[in-house]
């Protein structure tokens, strides 16, 4: 199955989550900026609060790509110690690539909640919603950084995602939903029809809708 867009996709994935539908305690926590519309319709069809939850990677210095921890939203900071006693990494090393990290999630921070504080996430259900999940490196230190913050449970849901990705999930999550696991699985993009770039003035706007502040959903 190809979702036409992330509006579709979060509908389908909102249909797969009708377990969690009127409970108070859930909130959804969308990962910008893809996984917002879909966080968005996942939200108000379970009639749950949505927000933002962001994640910002920690390259390893010269080898940016490889993730030698993350920072998110909070103040949280997960770090692999593995990766970084394996290349000798120093306490010098990651403080400057957080630090970096921490301008544009401050940024972020800003544009998207416009004065809004964060959740507060102690004993609440969490669940964390992007558009798709293809290595899930990302999604993995969002987990991390979530169960930081005292939740009573994690869900993790995507409308779409590599099978052994979400597989592996199962590991770290209280609960996983993949609405589709296709193989082979190529790229997240290559399940919609429309999977053009969200912008942050998109994520703004639905933000404010979802918090009773914006113009009324059509």
């Amino acid at each position: 199955m190809i979702f036409y867009d992330r509006t579709d996709a979060g509908r389908q994935l909102a249909a797969a989550l009708r377990e969690y539908a009127g409970d108070p305690n859930v909130i959804v926590l969308a990962l910008p900026r893809g996984g917002v519309p879909v966080g968005y319709e996942v939200a108000r069809e379970l009639g749950a609060p949505l927000d933002v939850f962001l994640v910002r990677k920690l390259g390893v210095p010269g080898r940016e790509e490889l993730a030698m921890g993350a920072i998110a939203s909070g103040g949280v900071r997960v770090i692999n110690r593995e990766i970084v006693r394996e290349l000798g990494l120093t306490e010098e090393d990651i403080d400057e690539a957080a630090a970096h990290e921490r301008e544009e999630l401050r940024r972020r921070e800003e544009a998207y909640r416009d004065g809004r504080p964060a959740p507060d996430l102690r004993g609440k259900t969490v669940i964390l919603v992007d558009d798709g999940l293809a290595t899930g490196s990302t999604m993995r230190a969002a987990v991390a950084a979530v169960r930081r913050l005292g939740p009573a449970k994690v869900v993790v849901a995507v409308p779409v995602g590599a099978a052994d990705t979400c597989r592996d999930f199962a590991r770290i999550a209280d609960d996983v939903v993949c609405v589709q696991t296709p193989e082979p699985f190529f790229a997240v993009g290559g399940w919609y029809h429309d999977f053009s770039q969200t912008t942050d003035e998109e994520v703004r706007d639905l933000l404010a809708r979802a918090a009773g502040t914006g113009s009324p959903v059509p």
